[in-house]
């Protein structure tokens, strides 16, 4: 990932901000399909409504861009999709939901890891943004309501069970579109799944 001290600084007008806005739009949706080697800046700024040099000068370059968005991908599912009172099962439940809701950053994250970082945290941002987790499950495991263990270990396993049926799936992969009892026979699976793997004992 790029240095943040050296990213240009962002838009300080409500137009430049809402420019800011539809190029991270634009940029999301083609980077999730093409990945950063396949992505072209010329659809992503024809679709943000903008030009290349606005977008230069807002996130540097093409690897610039890509950063920025993974990033703000992170810092928003963070905070959107917390670990409530050390409940990792309906954490993984809301995670569900939140794939079903916004694909495009399970398919992001997959580009990064096939093309940046084949190994270890998907980006330094992300073990950063990941202590806040690893505070909840640790909090969790002092009141006894989760298993002993390493905290990351186990917030890998929760959000690999929660993405069993995510736009990575090898097997299916859930749409949105699909009935409402379907999606609830998954979530109750899910739920009873995850309480049991993480259950004190």
């Amino acid at each position: 990932m790029d240095d943040p001290t050296t990213r240009s600084p962002g838009p300080s007008t409500a137009r430049g901000i809402a420019t800011r806005g539809r190029i991270i739009e634009a940029a999301t949706t083609e980077f999730a399909r093409y990945g950063l080697a396949g992505a072209r800046i010329d659809r992503i700024v024809a679709a943000a409504r903008t030009n290349k040099a606005q977008l230069y000068a807002y996130f540097g370059d093409k690897d610039g861009l890509f950063d920025a968005i993974f990033v703000d991908s992170l810092e928003r599912i963070t905070e959107m999709v917390p670990i409530r009172d050390g409940d990792l099962a309906d954490w993984a439940v809301r995670l569900y939901d939140d794939y079903l809701e916004n694909p495009d950053l399970v398919r992001l994250a997959t580009w990064v890891r096939l093309e940046r970082r084949p190994a270890g945290f998907l980006a330094e941002e992300a073990e950063e943004l990941g202590d806040v987790k690893r505070q909840a499950i640790t909090e969790a495991q002092a009141a006894g309501k989760v298993r002993a263990g390493d905290p990351d270990d186990l917030k890998a396993l929760v959000i690999g069970m929660s993405m069993t049926w995510s736009p990575v799936s090898n097997v299916y992969a859930a749409t949105r579109e699909e009935p409402a009892e379907v999606h609830e026979r998954r979530r109750a699976l899910l739920r009873d799944s995850v309480a049991r793997v993480v259950a004190p004992g």
